[in-house]
């Protein structure tokens, strides 16, 4: 039997798809959360990363994490980094230098998201207006600090938590 998919929500931000998969010659249904996956940049300088403040209404609180941000269907991450870059941070690079991409939630999602290291960022003099519903602040942190923060739970998302560790492991 060939694996049948149903849209149940199609959205701006995922879709939801019910999907009847084989299992053992027995048929199952799967909720699954289609998304195009996101982007996250790592921005050191003189010992410090960049962080976005924001308040994430999924989880009820106020976050830190690098900049980062949607795919569109079909875009290149490369590009998606540097636009997010960009309208976050006011920041363009020489390079997006890939770290690794990660699937947080494999059982009920599909989204990739992709984390690269800023290369040589600068203040850029034509920075894109953010996102309408977007309301950021922009936070300096020392490495050791952010780390810290993460051991005492006080960053959480999982990108971010990378991107901090590839900063600390390799600090100079």
């Amino acid at each position: 039997m060939k694996e049948k998919e149903n849209i149940v929500y199609k959205g701006k931000i995922f879709d939801l798809i019910q999907k009847d998969v084989v299992i053992n010659d027995k048929i199952y249904q799967r909720d699954i959360i289609r998304h195009p996956g996101g982007v996250g940049v790592l921005v050191t300088k003189e010992g410090k990363i960049l962080f976005v403040k924001q308040f994430r209404h999924a989880i009820n609180k106020e976050t830190l994490e690098i900049p980062a941000g949607k795919l569109e269907y079909g875009e290149d991450p490369k590009t998606c980094g540097m636009r997010e870059l960009n309208e976050e941070a006011y920041l363009e690079c020489e390079e997006l230098q890939l770290i690794t991409s990660i699937v947080s939630t494999p059982g009920f999602c599909d989204e990739r998201i992709w984390i690269y290291e800023a290369i040589h960022p600068k203040l850029t003099t034509h920075h894109l207006t953010q996102d309408e519903d977007e309301n950021i602040d922009l936070v300096w942190l020392n490495i050791n600090e952010a780390y810290q923060m993460i051991l005492d739970q006080k960053i959480d998302d999982a990108k971010t938590i990378i991107a901090i560790q590839y900063a600390f492991i390799n600090r100079k």
